[in-house]
């Protein structure tokens, strides 16, 4: 195992953590939705967090380390989208 890989999945629950943190918020905007879209998009989030995660840990196994700054910058952009849901800002 390489160490992009190692960086690439320690982000990947880091990812996760702030998905989980963000949906469990009570964010009014969340509890507008009904609770069909909540599921729904918590799902799909999920989901598609997986399949980023997934395609950025197969291209730091080929080969491509870069993958591991690119998830590191995905995963900043998350941090910060998080921050202003959490601290309330959006």
């Amino acid at each position: 195992m390489n160490w992009a890989t190692v960086v690439i999945f320690v982000l990947g629950i880091a990812n996760f953590a702030i998905n989980r943190a963000v949906f469990e918020s009570g964010h009014p905007l969340f509890a507008r939705l009904p609770q069909i879209s909540q599921t729904l998009g918590r799902r799909a989030a999920l989901a598609s967090e997986f399949a980023v995660l997934l395609v950025a840990l197969m291209l730091s196994v080929k080969g491509w380390p870069a993958s591991a700054f690119g998830y590191a910058i995905y995963t900043a952009c998350n941090a910060g989208a998080a921050w202003l849901i959490l601290t309330r800002r959006i």
